[in-house]
């Protein structure tokens, strides 16, 4: 099945129905998807059932691209079925995760390499707590910072090239459990009654589950023109043509992503101070002050003012910035599609203090102001919220309606150049 485009003056947002296709989890994800955890990971089923609706709309499908990558779902995805790939994100720790995910890798020669790595842990070392960053001795115990200190200088050692990056994705995603941050928890704070686990033995469970998962993937070595930069899509000069875009935005607060990483941007040395990496996010508010909000829609003005009537004024400064950003996205995507291309985007809805942050309604807005003129718009169950909407004070999902609500569901929006 196609997608049924209509124009978008027929568009109704009150009658928008949900199509089983986008929250179908039936089909087997490979474990590739599970090397590095990841907030609000794109489920693999929506890309193949996107690309496979594409090709019925347009059989020259080519190339397509992710212009908020993340761990690089789209990437392996675009390989797997042939296809070449270009993507960006602004966040260091993605791009990794992203780069590793989509690349092809010699089963033997990552034995050979983590035997290497293996054999440096006995090299003497004498990691300096004391001088080490701040941040990291807030998270790190003296003894924990010691044995994964050994880890990396081994990793640096021994690897090469991007069978470096492998090792260092896989000593990236033992930090948090490593740390003293608490478990399942999706905001930053110390567990004070956490015990310290044995590092090396994580480390090697780790290295030996992301071996496991590209063996899976062996003899399926498509070679396809694969491209992840690093930076903000809307600073980014000369992005390709692409026949497709298949991505999912930042929410409002987008700055969170740089929060949730900060473990493996300090470690991997990203950068000095966990903070910097908010600068440029979508909606960051660092240069609030560069934008002209006059430019603002009108269903993003709509929202933003209703959020200044309730003195939610720092909220409403937020918003509008992000709003501003995706308003620019709209752009961009709009430019860097071929002729007939197809941009796709998944999108969910929020709420704060009873105003209905729409962020949906706002980027169908945007998407026709810039120039896109056919839509398909549907919703998708988000299957792990379905029976627990509500999120309680350390960011967990809870049935307890007293908590924070939070949307059971997403949009899927399709544009049409």
């Amino acid at each position: 099945m196609s997608f049924n485009f209509i124009p978008f003056h027929d568009v109704n947002f009150d009658n928008v129905l949900i199509n089983s296709v986008w929250g179908n989890t039936s089909s087997k994800e490979e474990k590739i998807h599970r090397i590095h955890s990841y907030p609000a990971k794109f489920p693999a089923f929506i890309t193949t059932e996107a690309i496979k609706r594409a090709r019925l709309q347009n059989g020259k499908i080519k190339r397509i691209g992710d212009i908020f990558c993340g761990c690089g779902t789209v990437a392996f995805e675009a390989k797997k079925e042939g296809l070449d790939f270009w993507g960006c994100d602004i966040n260091p720790v993605a791009i990794l995760i992203a780069r590793v995910k989509s690349n092809t890798y010699n089963v033997e020669i990552l034995k050979q390499t983590y035997e290497s790595i293996k054999n440096g842990f006995n090299n003497k070392i004498e990691p300096n707590y004391e001088s080490s960053n701040t941040r990291i001795q807030y998270w790190f115990t003296k003894s924990s910072f010691e044995k994964l200190t050994i880890i990396k200088n081994s990793i640096v050692k021994n690897s090469q090239e991007e069978y470096q990056e492998f090792f260092l994705c896989a000593f990236s995603n033992i930090l948090k459990k490593s740390s003293r941050w608490l478990n399942r928890s999706i905001k930053p704070q110390i567990d004070p009654n956490k015990k310290e686990i044995d590092i090396f033995k994580q480390f090697d469970n780790q290295v030996k589950q992301m071996i496991m998962a590209f063996r899976e993937l062996q003899g399926d070595n498509i070679d396809k023109k694969n491209i992840i930069e690093k930076g903000d899509f809307l600073t980014l000069q000369n992005p390709p043509k692409l026949d497709m875009i298949i991505t999912s935005p930042p929410y409002v607060t987008s700055y969170e992503y740089a929060d949730l990483h900060q473990l493996s941007s300090l470690w991997l040395e990203y950068a000095e101070n966990w903070t910097d990496l908010r600068k440029g996010s979508i909606g960051s508010m660092y240069d609030y002050n560069n934008h002209n909000f006059d430019n603002l829609n009108e269903i993003g003005s709509q929202i933003v003012d209703e959020l200044n009537t309730k003195d939610e004024k720092r909220t409403a400064k937020s918003v509008a910035k992000y709003y501003i950003d995706m308003q620019n996205v709209a752009k961009k995507t709009f430019k860097m599609l071929k002729k007939e291309g197809l941009a796709l985007f998944v999108i969910g809805n929020t709420e704060y203090k009873n105003v209905r942050i729409d962020n949906a309604k706002h980027l169908v807005y945007s998407l026709y102001e810039a120039g896109f003129t056919k839509f398909v718009i549907e919703k998708r169950n988000i299957t792990n919220k379905i029976l627990t909407p509500y999120r309680d004070s350390n960011g967990k999902f809870t049935s307890d309606k007293t908590s924070r609500k939070i949307y059971a569901e997403e949009f899927v929006i399709v544009g049409k150049k």
